[in-house]
């Protein structure tokens, strides 16, 4: 196991190199650059701008270096010292940008995926266990529901229900008069208060998704002759049951974690967007579409290197879950 950890980590070196190559290349794709983005939106609002000023922010920029160069700069800051360019747009250096509102990203997605794991786990159990009983037709119809239910389309209905039947606020995650206070006891517990409902919007689907994945996989797993076995043996049907197969049945939310790492710092954008969210995917998505480049190659570097070290965190506990996976061989 120590031998497969310590190559992985070395081959993890490559790989986050040829990550950081194409989450810069990708921003550059597209025709233009921020400056080109800034100058249409100012001519839309009837202002113009001097070409000399243009000239001295391409240069401010390093716009106007050729691409390799841009990215010898920008990688060279982050390995070096930690710098992770400055935001065009914002103006403010992109450290500060991502972690501001990584925090409360990650508490968000963290408070959903739990919530949806404690609530999906020992419903699939139940639904594979009492396969056809009224309660397994009832989860049945509401997976087939919540998975065919867009999550910002519920984020719409609930904030149409709030506001309009409730007179409640539930856009952001804080009030407006802690927006930009420092944090203290009364900002965190009004944070918990915003926090439910988007928590529950977000785990709503993955709940749905969780309980058919249970249910199929541990379906598979009950007739199996090891549980054959077990039960003749006589040991109990509840140890039996959660000791053994449900081990094996649990095995897709361990691979999935390299997916769920990096969604625990994009959020869903979509959903944030709908309910005015102060976390990472708005402002991913401003920055892709403003072509802030070092904004937005931080945000695709930092997700996908999440990715790949959320794999290894996946075969790891694979591992150590499923007694039939041996790392070593």
């Amino acid at each position: 196991m120590l031998l497969y950890i310590v190559r992985r980590l070395f081959y993890l070196i490559p790989t986050l190199i040829a990550i950081s190559i194409i989450s810069f290349a990708i921003i550059q794709l597209p025709p233009g650059d921020f400056l080109t983005s800034y100058v249409a939106g100012l001519r839309q609002q009837g202002e113009n701008i001097d070409e000399s000023e243009l000239a001295s922010l391409r240069a401010r920029y390093g716009l106007g270096q050729p691409v390799y160069v841009q990215y010898g700069k920008w990688i060279s800051g982050i390995v070096l010292r930690g710098d992770w360019g400055q935001s065009m747009e914002w103006q403010k250096p992109v450290n500060e940008l991502i972690w501001e509102r990584l925090g409360l990203t990650i508490v968000l997605s963290l408070s959903a995926l739990l919530v949806s794991w404690f609530i999906a786990i020992p419903i699939g159990v139940y639904s594979a266990t009492h396969q056809y009983s009224w309660l397994d037709y009832t989860m049945t119809t509401f997976s087939f529901i919540g998975l065919g239910t867009p999550g910002f389309l519920l984020a719409l209905i609930i904030l149409f229900i709030a506001q309009s039947r409730l007179g409640l606020n539930v856009g952001g995650l804080f009030s407006e008069e802690y927006i930009l206070a420092p944090w203290s006891w009364a900002r965190v517990v009004d944070m918990l208060k915003h926090l439910w409902i988007p928590m529950l919007i977000l785990a709503l689907n993955s709940t749905a998704g969780g309980i058919r994945i249970t249910r199929a996989n541990l379906l598979d797993e009950l007739n199996k002759p090891y549980v054959e076995t077990a039960r003749a043996k006589g040991v109990k049907e509840g140890k039996l049951i959660w000791k053994y197969p449900v081990r094996v049945a649990l095995n897709p939310f361990f691979s999935t974690v390299g997916w769920s790492l990096a969604s625990l710092v994009s959020g869903a954008t979509l959903i944030a967007i709908v309910l005015s969210l102060q976390t990472t995917g708005p402002m991913m998505l401003r920055a892709l579409t403003s072509q802030d480049m070092y904004l937005a190659g931080s945000f695709l570097f930092l997700l996908s290197a999440l990715t790949v070290i959320g794999t290894l965190i996946s075969d790891i506990l694979l591992a150590l879950v499923d007694p039939r996976i041996r790392l070593d061989s």
